[in-house]
């Protein structure tokens, strides 16, 4: 799989074997492997479909759409942008720990709090 990317432009991350990109004038796509799942992200949609294309010659994949869950983080898109959380990730833990009817305990954090990109 390596070998196919690096054929077809994309540069290993030495920080991250299992990251690829590939910088193509004003255009950049990502890919993260991890095991048997792929994820692909870039500024460029027919840069990715391109590359999904490619990916089609060489292997048998299944395109299942946009990331909607990936490594215990969940993915929801709306037009104010992208919402990520580990909600389910978090009741799976607590289900495996026999936790999950439990009561809930307060702790200082505040409830409502949004970050934004300058904190």
């Amino acid at each position: 799989f390596t070998n196919a990317l690096q054929d077809a432009g994309f540069v290993q991350s030495l920080a991250d074997y299992s990251l690829f990109t590939r910088y193509h004038d004003n255009s950049f796509t990502i890919i993260l492997i991890y095991v048997d799942d792929i994820v692909i992200t870039g500024n460029d949609p027919k840069a990715i479909q391109s590359l999904k294309d490619f990916l089609h010659t060489r292997f048998r994949i299944k395109d299942l759409g946009n990331l909607k869950y990936f490594l215990g983080i969940e993915v929801a898109r709306s037009k104010k942008g992208i919402f990520i959380s580990q909600r389910k990730y978090a009741l799976d833990i607590l289900d495996d720990a026999g936790l999950l009817g439990a009561r809930p305990y307060s702790f200082p954090m505040e409830q409502t709090l949004r970050l934004n990109p300058t904190d």
